[in-house]
Formats: C-alpha cells, structure tokens, sequence
C-alpha cells in the first residue's frame, strides 16, 4: 500500500513478492477485490503442483447409509482409489486405529451416524497416539452446510468440510489438495 507512485517501487517491490498494489486511501471494496486477485492467483499457479494423484490411494470412507456408502465408493472408483467402508463413527474409529501407520491416506467421515457422530470419531482418531492421527486429512461430508456447522467442523479436527450430495469434481478437488 502506498500513497506514493508505484512506478518507483514496482521492479523492486515485485522482486521481493508483492503480488498487488493498493493506492491510499483504502477503500474496503479495493482491498476485498485485490486480496480475491491475489490468492486467486496464487491458487492458480500452485494448483497443478499441489494436485496429488488419487490413483491406488485408500480412503476410509465412514457412511451409516448403505446407498449413499455404494455410490461414494462408484465415484472414488472412477480414480481407481481403494475404498474400505465403516458404517458408524466407532467402527470408522476402530478401523483406524488397528490398522498400520499411514495406511490411510484420507478419511471420509458423514457427520451424522449411529453409535458414534463424526465429530466425535474425527477428535478421537486426532487423540490417538500415533504420528498420522494428526495429519491424515479428514473430511466432513454431511447435509449440514451452515457457517456453525463447517465451525464445528473444523474445530473437531476436520480438515474439510463438503455438503451433500457431494460434487465428484468438489471431491476430488478437496482429496487432490489434500492427499500427500
């Protein structure tokens, strides 16, 4: 931000990574508008290096609705992922917890199941004594999409949040992001 002509400062203020220029006075509308550029541009140039490829990976999906469980696996499918069903937040827990380090590469958690919720499944596997129960990405999916709802969410552990039904391209978007 400057108050100042640009052109004095562009070259070297460009060297060491200013992305924008915002002319003084701000106005709220200019900055809103310069941050949307700048990450939008940022997001661009990093997004075919941060893309992982979902071939052959495993993904624990946690879904107490048997057909919403068999059409999740048919799309996960469509990118050759390998696909192991929970039926409930325990059984998601469980799974998780006898299995190998890093076996998983992401966990699909519904929100709202029997026996035990998503929520308390993500804060139990984060819990966990073990180097990947901090870092496996897990991902909310769930019917509940209000602000308090993606809050509680993340505030649980959760890395992302996505509404139902889930947009195969948002799925996919969201697990290449994430996935190491």
């Amino acid at each position: 931000m400057t108050g100042y002509n640009w052109d004095d400062i562009t070259d070297e203020a460009r060297a060491a990574g200013v992305d924008s220029f915002l002319a003084k006075p701000l106005f709220a509308s200019n900055v809103v508008e310069e941050f949307r550029y700048a990450i939008g541009k940022k997001k661009a140039a990093n997004a075919e290096e941060a893309k992982a490829d979902l071939k052959g990976k495993r993904i624990l999906l946690a879904e107490d609705m048997e057909v919403n469980a068999e059409i999740m696996v048919m799309v996960l499918n469509m990118r050759e992922m390998q696909v192991e069903c929970a039926t409930n937040g325990r059984e998601a827990l469980e799974m998780f917890s006898k299995s190998q380090e890093n076996y998983y590469d992401a966990i699909l958690m519904d929100m709202n199941m029997p026996e035990m919720d998503g929520l308390e499944a993500t804060m139990k596997i984060r819990a966990l004594d073990r180097a990947d129960a901090k870092t496996v990405p897990i991902i909310a999916l769930t019917a509940k999409a209000f602000d308090e709802d993606v809050q509680r969410s993340l505030q649980a552990g959760l890395n992302a949040h996505l509404s139902k039904p889930v947009e195969p391209d948002a799925l996919f978007a969201t697990l290449e992001s994430m996935v190491k």
